[in-house]
């Protein structure tokens, strides 16, 4: 029988920070949860927009003509092919949906190990 997926359950299960984890999966793209703390690296999606959402705690996707601040509750959506730089000053942990297969950093030489739980 299908079960609603808890969020909070599905964080507690890992301490690693910008390791996305994929909780389903929803037409061909990854619904994921992450903890995020200090800064990503800058990069951008050359064919995909990249979608976050913040469960709790703050963050600012710091592009390259501003930064967008984000609070719990709030999402914001880079457009394929911006270049931008997720940097969270304490631990904050954000929902993200991206097309499967799609690297967390633009790059599959760089990109985190895909992971489910």
């Amino acid at each position: 029988m299908a079960q609603a997926v808890n969020l909070a359950s599905k964080l507690a299960t890992f301490e690693e920070r910008w390791s996305p984890r994929t909780v389903a999966t929803f037409n061909g793209h990854d619904i994921m949860v992450v903890k995020v703390e200090g800064e990503f690296r800058w990069h951008s999606h050359a064919d995909t927009d990249d979608f976050f959402l913040v469960l709790s705690g703050e963050i600012d996707i710091q592009l390259r003509n501003g930064t967008v601040t984000m609070k719990a509750g709030e999402m914001f959506v880079v457009p394929r092919g911006v270049e931008h730089c997720p940097f969270a000053r304490k631990e904050a942990h954000l929902l993200l949906i991206e097309a499967t297969g799609t690297p967390n950093t633009g790059s599959a030489e760089t990109a985190a190990e895909r992971k489910i739980v």
